[in-house]
């Protein structure tokens, strides 16, 4: 982005890499893969690097008001100080609490997910699906993330973008509105469990296994993490793949 701003030029969208998408190793492939598509489709997009912050959410969800409050300010003062309007994300912890919980702090942007960044570069047409892809009538199951589905409402928009991959998609029994947690949300990916008989993320790998699909769809590194143990857990890792949509996506465009 300070390039951009250096030269006087506005990107179309500043993609948002958050921590996973920046450090995980895992979480790294996804934020390639989104690049690629970017590139691919030749859209001007920026990133934040070495400025960007972690948005602070798992901070408040753990109850340090004041340290999310801290990262919050410094974060809008960045993204006001650069004039941005349109931020993109790959995790749907970044995308709510910029959406939700940043305008009351000053921070107002036009906030997309990826799956719907993604959904509409298909529809427009820009994103182009080649015939009998890597994916064509494969068994998919997809699992709604918390922030996006429950806390967002968003559950079309990644279905249309498999749904233009040509797949068989299997829902699980607990699925959109009554989606389950992975286990992750709330800052709960930074602690122990409680005590209790089995695992969140043990219980919902077991539901996606239940549909006998030979991926599990997420939208988030902290979906993709909880459920690649699970399915791990079971030693079914060789079977079952855990992918991210952007994943699927660049594996098929034409």
């Amino acid at each position: 982005m300070a390039e951009y701003a250096a030269s006087g030029e506005t990107p179309e969208v500043l993609f948002w890499v958050g921590c996973a998408g920046s450090f995980d190793q895992r979480a790294q492939k996804v934020t390639k893969a989104f690049a690629t598509i970017l590139d691919k489709v030749g859209i001007k997009f920026a990133i934040l690097g070495k400025e960007e912050m972690c948005t602070g959410d798992p901070a408040r969800r753990a109850g340090n008001e004041f340290l999310f409050q801290m990262m919050a300010y410094n974060n809008i003062h960045t993204l006001n100080g650069y004039g941005i309007k349109k931020v993109v994300t790959i995790c749907p912890h970044c995308f709510n609490i910029f959406k939700n919980e940043y305008p009351a702090l000053g921070g107002n942007y036009e906030v997309m997910h990826h799956t719907t960044f993604l959904q509409q570069l298909i529809n427009d047409g820009r994103v182009r699906i080649k015939e009998g892809g890597a994916f064509k009538g494969k068994k998919i199951t997809y699992h709604d993330s918390c922030y996006l589905g429950r806390g967002n409402n968003i559950y079309d928009a990644p279905r249309e973008v498999l749904a233009a991959l040509d797949i068989e998609l299997v829902e699980m029994k607990r699925c959109r509105s009554n989606g389950m947690c992975c286990g992750a949300g709330g800052a709960q990916m930074f602690k122990e469990e409680e005590a209790g008989t089995t695992r969140v993320n043990f219980e919902r790998a077991n539901q996606a296994m239940e549909t006998g699909a030979s991926i599990v769809a997420v939208n988030c590194p902290f979906c993709t993490t909880m459920l690649t143990d699970g399915i791990k857990n079971k030693e079914k890792e060789d079977s079952v793949a855990v992918m991210d949509i952007a994943e699927m996506v660049v594996a098929s465009l034409a």
